[in-house]
């Protein structure tokens, strides 16, 4: 029989009292809204099932996902009626997996909701299309008879540009409430993280943070609330001295201006910290900063131990990734700098 096997040189340091913290700020910042989570792209890389039981102890109701497989992960966590499925019904099998798993449909179409009613479906979400052009029932067809014979939880639409002061916000805030007024329905969404700082106006009965509760900052106002959730860490592999005139990495994009001693951490870009990263990451250990040298490889990196000479093979060094000043630095969104880390971290 084989021992259990090794815990893998990278992990994915996740602090939950940060992630529960967030999540009760935004709900503050909901006024008499409720704050839900998005929790789709497990939950937005960090782990749905790590995630989903700590906002749930923290009081969070309404959980939402993109598929049904994501759904299915979560059966064992949360009641099933708390999760809904923003894509909708594909197929009279995503229908009757909704019905039998409890599990609620977010209705983007006349056609989801037919196939919804056809097979005998009971409550669902239905979404609204205020402007962005992607899934959603078209304001002109919001008066369609099939829409009233849904029985409509939460009535949802989502914002374009919320964390700019754009005049798009207002404007879709004015079809929010004309789709209300027109379609029965318990509940009404509109705000994401971001829009939940334009004010009571955009909140409804339930905003739908995500990015904001992983650590990411939408609106530079929101600064001030939102704590750091994630820090991916490596483990040095091997050190070594590398003489003036050397090259390191890959096409030696980076030549050693002296004697240096650098060190191998398990990382690279299969892992998510993608090549955008060369000669620009930082990486700490111990109080000292450690500069990427060269090119990232797939499943390597290499960095500057010169000044750290208490560092050596098999100690840990986290990554600077507070997701504001790392979607500067690397020039990718906060969104993928979460969703991009692989399925190889432990979590």
């Amino acid at each position: 029989m084989l021992p259990e096997v090794p815990e893998p040189p990278l992990r994915l340091s996740l602090d939950r009292d940060a992630l529960t913290s967030n999540w009760q700020a935004l709900d503050r910042l909901s006024g008499k809204a409720r704050a839900g989570a998005a929790v789709k792209a497990d939950a937005y890389g960090l782990g749905a099932r790590l995630v989903v039981p700590l906002l749930h102890q923290a009081g969070c109701r309404d959980f939402f996902v993109a598929h049904w497989t994501e759904a299915a992960e979560l059966l064992d966590l949360v009641p099933a009626p708390s999760i809904a499925v923003l894509h909708g019904l594909q197929s009279a099998a995503d229908a009757g997996y909704a019905i039998a798993s409890g599990v609620k449909p977010v209705i983007n179409s006349a056609a989801q909701a037919r196939r919804w009613l056809d097979a005998g479906g009971g409550a669902c979400d239905l979404m609204v299309d205020t402007g962005i052009n992607r899934l959603g029932v078209p304001m002109s067809e919001i008066g369609d008879e099939v829409f009233a014979r849904l029985r409509v939880d939460v009535l949802h639409s989502h914002l374009i540009a919320a964390e700019e002061d754009s005049p798009n916000n207002a404007r879709q805030c004015r079809k929010w409430r004309e789709a209300r007024a027109a379609i029965a329905h318990t509940r009404a969404s509109l705000a994401n993280s971001a829009g939940i700082a334009l004010g009571s106006d955009y909140h409804g009965d339930l905003t739908r943070p995500g990015i904001a509760l992983y650590g990411g900052v939408p609106r530079a106002d929101m600064a001030h609330l939102i704590r750091q959730v994630v820090s991916p860490q490596a483990m040095i592999m091997q050190v070594r001295d590398v003489e003036a005139g050397e090259g390191i990495g890959y096409n030696a994009t980076f030549t050693a201006p002296a004697r240096m001693r650098v060190g191998t951490i398990s990382l690279g870009y299969a892992d998510g910290y993608l090549r955008c990263w060369s000669g620009k990451g930082t990486f700490r250990a111990g109080g000292y900063e450690l500069p990427v040298l060269g090119r990232v490889s797939m499943d390597m990196t290499v960095v500057d131990l010169s000044n750290a000479p208490g560092l050596g093979e098999g100690d840990w060094v986290t990554a600077d990734y507070a997701l504001a000043e790392a979607a500067t630095a690397s020039g990718l969104s906060q969104y993928e700098l979460l969703t991009l880390l692989g399925g190889r971290f432990s979590r």
